[in-house]
């Protein structure tokens, strides 16, 4: 019986990418238009049709207030926070407040989660390797940035849940990119990952030896990337303009997108050009049948001067790493670039200067977390896989204690899967029930840290403060997600919480949401087999068209033959009928009476050799 397939999928911030493993080999799966990687944007047209991918970024300019790029940044996170707040101010779509203090985008008259969209990128990957395959996909390991939090990464299975593929792991970027340059090479070395891409920044570092690959640090920035390099080539032009002409781009949303396109595409020549032309013509209308134009050089020195504090944000992030993990620059032996930016000739100076390595140029940044995903995903699935994969908790957790503070049970950069427990008393003469808050962070202070879930521990016996002992133990699995129980140690009394709820997202939300995307994929399914259909009939089509000039006559002279030409027009039309109409059994039922036809007209002009 063939190991059903799993697919890795690398869902990033700018583009996505999927991968399997075919003979023992990751490989990459180009989407239909045979590009490796798909652009994470979504949006929908003015008929309600929903795109995904390149056909939803060729309309982003004019379709600029519905289409979302960038959705990534978003996910997982709470309405309030400094990222959601920025994001309001620099998106041409419209960013509104959940019924959860979440975060939802409005399209046209539809209110969208983020999950959502990840899903609906997610469900473009299972069906780039439907189509590959010939078969469905149902499972997947989809890769996170290391330095999510437990929201996000539970945001981010519930995208997969939407989207109908079942996520059995969760893996870190970092660590997949690691896993594809380790994968089949017998190596024993200590190696950084720096990925630096969209929008989120993460470095891990990483011990690897026969087969195993250990993290032993991770940190990041889940709102560092290209994305904010995309901005300061926005301001810059927008504030150019607005020195020259009194006018500001940013209040008309089309020309906001034609800014972010141009901005992209200038920040990715000047990886090998050193100054590229910026030309917008009608880019804004004066109001007096007047239109003005922004013409421009950007400089690769001036990108740099205009970047340079958001790349030394990311060596700031790397020093830290290496101090938390007590490990020298000069321990290290590799240093391998992963995601888009790191194409930035400025990146790759400072990451050489920084760490003293010439970074590693053996892998692909884009493809390389996708390839990482789908070699867990074939280890996870084929029991002759000798890889053990050990990564790291990248926030502290802990609960809440009297007083306002944080009490870590579990410390940042703890391998997981891993349970500790702790055992607490009351603080009240005659308590009876205890509040449990569940954080995730790093300060002293629990108001400063992340909320990830909270619940309460009824039926405690009365009795003096500090005699009832309560033992709360922490589990994170290996998708880096948590569970926490609370147990009265005197009564065995027990209370637990998987923190799921966090996404935003309630369970019934979660199953209308599947449910729409079924019959979404239905209908989807059913027009990719009337597009095959369709294909293999206008092929027998051409042909039996080519040949009925010559074949009508031969044949026409004789009753059989005018009966023949008589029934062959008649297939025709059906074959053209239900293509018109989008009928499958009629095509296929009329394809085979068409093939029939074309083997008849083979015969005649083979006998008689015209």
């Amino acid at each position: 019986m063939p190991t059903e397939k799993v697919v890795g999928i690398d869902l990033g911030t700018t583009n996505s990418c999927v991968a399997i493993v075919e003979d023992g080999t990751p490989v990459v799966i180009p989407n239909r238009g045979g590009y490796k990687t798909t652009p994470s944007m979504v949006a929908i047209a003015e008929n309600g049709k929903r795109l995904v991918g390149h056909i939803a970024k060729r309309q982003a300019i004019t379709n600029a207030e519905n289409t979302v790029y960038a959705s990534k940044r978003l996910i997982g996170r709470k309405w309030g926070s400094a990222a959601v707040r920025q994001s309001l101010e620099t998106v041409p779509y419209r960013i509104v407040e959940g019924p959860h203090d979440d975060v939802r985008i409005m399209l046209r008259d539809q209110v969208f989660s983020v999950s959502e969209i990840a899903a609906y990128i997610l469900q473009e990957m299972k069906l780039i390797t439907e189509e590959y395959l010939g078969e469905e996909v149902q499972k997947a390991v989809v890769t996170v940035p290391a330095y999510f939090n437990d929201a996000q990464r539970q945001a981010t299975k519930d995208a997969g849940r939407v989207a109908g593929l079942e996520v059995i792991r969760i893996i870190n970027e970092p660590t997949a990119a690691a896993l594809a340059y380790g994968f089949g090479k017998t190596m024993e070395r200590r190696v950084s990952v720096y990925d630096l891409g969209g929008g989120t920044f993460d470095i891990s570092i990483l011990e690897i030896g026969n087969g195993v690959f250990e993290v032993m640090s991770t940190a990041g920035d889940t709102f560092l990337g290209g994305e904010d390099f995309d901005r300061r080539i926005i301001d810059w032009l927008v504030a150019g303009f607005q020195r020259e002409h009194k006018i500001d781009l940013r209040k008309d949303k089309m020309v906001l997108q034609r800014l972010k396109d141009v901005a992209e595409k200038a920040k990715c020549e000047l990886s090998s050009v050193r100054e590229t032309e910026i030309n917008l013509p009608f880019i804004i209308s004066t109001g007096r049948n007047e239109a003005l134009h922004l013409q421009t050089t950007l400089s690769r020195e001036k990108l740099e001067e205009l970047t340079a504090d958001l790349v030394e944000r990311t060596i700031d992030i790397c020093a830290r790493t290496l101090e938390e993990a007590e490990i020298s620059k000069g321990d290290l032996e590799e240093v391998i670039l992963v995601g888009g930016m790191t194409r930035m000739p400025l990146v790759q100076q400072r990451v050489a200067e920084f760490f003293g390595l010439e970074p590693c140029k053996g892998v692909h940044p884009d493809e390389v977390v996708a390839l990482g995903a789908a070699i867990q995903a074939s280890a996870l699935t084929d029991e002759k896989h000798e890889i053990l994969l050990l990564d790291v908790t990248p926030h502290s957790l802990g609960i809440m204690i009297v007083g306002g503070y944080f009490h870590k049970l579990i410390e940042q950069n703890t391998t997981v899967p891993t349970s500790k427990s702790h055992v607490f008393t009351t603080v009240k003469d005659n308590q009876t029930s205890v509040k449990i808050l569940v954080l995730q962070g790093e300060s002293d202070r629990a108001e400063e840290n992340e909320l990830l879930g909270e619940f309460v521990l009824n039926g405690l016996r009365r009795a003096p403060r500090g005699e009832v002992e309560i033992e709360v133990t922490f589990h994170i699995s290996a998708d880096g997600i948590v569970s926490v129980t609370a147990r009265d140690l005197e009564t065995g009394l027990e209370q637990s919480i998987t923190v799921t709820a966090t996404s935003g997202l309630t369970e019934d939300e979660l199953k209308k949401m599947v449910e729409a995307n079924k019959d979404y994929m239905v209908e989807v399914r059913s027009g990719q087999e009337f597009d095959r259909a369709r294909h293999s009939a206008e092929k027998v089509l051409d042909e039996v068209e080519s040949l009925f000039p010559r074949v009508s006559d031969i044949i026409s002279g004789s009753d059989f033959g005018q009966d023949a030409v008589k029934k062959a027009r008649s297939v025709i039309e059906r074959v053209r009928a239900a293509i018109a109409h989008k009928d499958l059994a009629a095509l296929t039922e009329g394809t085979e009476a068409l093939s029939r036809t074309l083997n008849m007209f083979r015969g005649v002009v083979s006998k008689t050799g015209a």
